[in-house]
């Protein structure tokens, strides 16, 4: 039997995407039945063991209806008669906060590519750079956005002016970088010694050994590194958002809305699903780019 046809409608690699989106459906339904499941049969004023909340309340104000929360999304905004539905509204947010991340990913995978070649091309540059690259994980980005910031609004370079999205980019990729770097650089020193020293002997040069040889050696190291990449970027362009008070992404939403969580309690989770769409179209990407790249994958490797 041949390839295509063990590939082709009811075979295996069909099979297995099936129950991979069975089992993504089965979960988000899974997750609906329990929360109704706890609003219904869970304290009012929730799990409190001691002075300390176990499990949250179940009132509407802190647990709305899955219900509620969905058909929220089709209604407006506001009062006004102009007033867009919230649906909407949080798609324009999600696309503006994607397109920021998409950028800091961008860069903190060239840049962690970059630091990787380097780091395997000099073992004394290992020794010093890579320390350096786990120390930079260790500061906060609360701590670090506004500076980011303030910084990029002192640059001048004839005409270019520095925008507030920029500095949110800059923080997606300062998260972006480190799982990149770590894991092109276990990829890159994963083939075998015997394969190098064949290089090696036919006079083959770094620069060939690299494209030819540990490059598509490191796809399974690089792919997982790249996914968590993306998780990244995601999560620090919502938190530089909401860190340096950039509008237009979800990350601002989000403190928006859940300032209006008393009188309307359904519509906070609104951009919390937007946020959540951001983070599945970023992992579909990388699905896609690792599709590209199967010739390659022999087998992933944790990041």
């Amino acid at each position: 039997m041949s390839e295509r046809s063990r590939s082709g409608p009811g075979g295996p690699r069909t099979n297995q995407t099936a129950k991979r989106i069975a089992f993504g459906v089965g979960g988000v339904v899974l997750l609906v039945v329990i929360w109704e499941l706890y609003k219904a049969l869970g304290p009012a004023a929730g799990v409190v063991v001691g002075d300390l909340t176990i499990l949250p309340r179940t009132t509407d104000l802190a647990m709305p209806h899955v219900w509620d929360m969905i058909g929220r999304l089709f209604e407006p905004t506001g009062g006004g008669r102009n007033a867009e539905p919230v649906w909407l509204a949080v798609l324009q947010a999600s696309v503006f906060s994607l397109g920021v991340a998409a950028v800091g990913w961008v860069v903190g995978v060239v840049v962690g590519l970059l630091l990787a070649i380097l780091m395997q091309r000099f073992r004394t540059a290992e020794s010093a750079v890579l320390p350096w690259i786990i120390l930079s994980q260790t500061v906060p980005l609360i701590a670090i956005a506004p500076l980011v910031r303030r910084w990029g609004s002192q640059l001048e370079f004839g005409d270019f002016s520095w925008e507030n999205w920029m500095s949110v980019a800059v923080i997606a990729s300062y998260l972006a970088f480190f799982p990149v770097s770590i894991g092109a650089l276990r990829g890159l020193n994963s083939p075998d010694t015997i394969h190098v020293e064949l290089f090696r002997s036919y006079g083959v040069g770094w620069w060939k050994t690299l494209f030819v040889l540990r490059l598509p050696a490191s796809v399974p190291y690089l792919l997982p590194a790249l996914r968590l990449a993306a998780a990244n970027a995601v999560i620090g362009t919502v938190v530089a958002e909401v860190s340096i008070g950039l509008r237009g992404g979800i990350g601002r939403m989000i403190i928006e809305y859940a300032q209006q969580a008393s009188g309307d309690p359904a519509k906070t989770w609104a951009p919390i699903f937007g946020a959540v769409a951001v983070g599945l179209v970023a992992a579909g990407f990388i699905a896609l780019l690792g599709v590209l790249l199967r010739r390659y994958r022999r087998g992933e490797v944790p990041a």
